[in-house]
C-alpha cells in the first residue's frame, strides 16, 4: 500500500495534489506544529500577471499550537474581499465561468477549525480533480504522539500497513532510505516534471496555487499534469 502524509496547505501547487493522487491513503498530518509563515494558512494567485498572497484570517494562531487546535475568523467581509480579489484576477480566464463556484464554495465552508477547513477544501478539489485517494486525519489514528519527525511518520506507516512512503521531493533530507527498509516500507520522492501553460500574455509564474491551474486549464488538461512527475526511489542527488 502507498502512503503519503503531508500538512494540510491551503489550495496548494499541483504538486501536492501529484502527492496525494499517487498514493492509496494520504494522511493529513493535522496534529504537528502550525508553522507559521508557510503554506498552512496561504497560497498565491496571479493578479495582474504578479503572485499575490490569497490568506486565511485565523485566531491565535502560534507555532506552539498544533494545526488542529487553531481556528478561523469567519469573517465574512474579509472573505468577501477575498472573492473580490480571486474575481478581478481571473474573470477573463478560459475556466472561470467553471472554477469560480468552486471558489465560493470553498472560501464559505462553514468551519471554525482549520484542519477541519482544509480537509473539506480537498473533498471540494479532489471531487473535480477525480483524486479517488482515501484521505485520512491524522489526529483519528492511534499512535504515540511523542515521537516526532521520521518517527512518527514511520508509526502512521506501519500502524497502516504501508509498503511504500510517498514523499514530496522537498522533504529528502528529513528521511532515511536505509531506516525505512528496516521497517519493510520503500521510500520514495516525488518530484514534479516541468509544468508549463498560457496565463494570459503575461510571463509565466510557476507553482501557484492549483486555483491558478484550474482557472486557465480544462479538466482534462490538469489531471494529464497531475502524472507529470518522476519518483526517486534511490538516494542520490538530483
Amino acid at each position: 500500500m502507498k502512503l503519503g502524509i503531508m500538512q494540510p496547505y491551503f489550495l496548494p501547487y499541483i504538486g501536492y495534489w501529484q502527492l496525494m493522487k499517487a498514493v492509496d491513503k494520504y494522511v493529513i498530518y493535522d496534529d504537528v506544529n502550525f508553522i507559521k509563515g508557510g503554506w498552512i494558512n496561504r497560497n498565491r494567485i496571479l493578479l495582474n500577471g504578479e503572485p499575490k498572497y490569497l490568506n486565511i484570517q485565523m485566531s491565535g494562531a502560534s507555532p506552539y499550537k498544533l494545526i488542529n487546535e487553531i481556528e478561523i475568523n469567519e469573517d465574512k467581509i474579509f472573505i468577501e474581499k477575498n472573492m473580490r480579489m480571486i474575481y478581478g484576477a481571473y474573470k477573463k480566464a478560459p475556466y472561470f465561468s467553471t472554477i469560480y463556484p468552486l471558489v465560493e464554495k470553498i472560501l464559505f465552508i462553514e468551519k471554525n477549525n482549520l484542519a477541519e477547513y482544509l480537509t473539506e477544501t480537498f473533498t471540494v478539489i479532489c471531487d473535480y480533480l477525480e483524486i479517488n485517494t482515501e484521505l485520512i486525519v491524522s489526529s483519528t489514528l492511534k499512535k504515540d504522539n511523542n515521537l516526532h519527525g521520521q518517527d512518527k511518520v514511520l508509526s502512521i506507516c506501519s500502524s497502516l500497513g504501508a509498503t511504500s512512503y510517498y514523499n514530496a521531493i522537498g522533504g529528502q533530507s528529513l528521511y532515511s532510505y536505509e531506516d525505512f527498509r528496516r521497517r519493510g516500507i520503500a521510500l520514495k520522492f516525488l518530484k514534479t516534471n516541468k509544468i508549463e501553460y498560457k496565463q494570459f500574455d503575461n510571463v509565466f509564474v510557476e507553482n501557484l496555487s492549483i486555483l491558478d491551474v484550474m482557472m486557465f486549464n480544462s479538466k482534462d488538461k490538469i489531471i494529464e499534469f497531475l502524472d507529470a512527475f518522476i519518483i526517486i526511489e534511490e538516494d542520490k542527488d538530483i
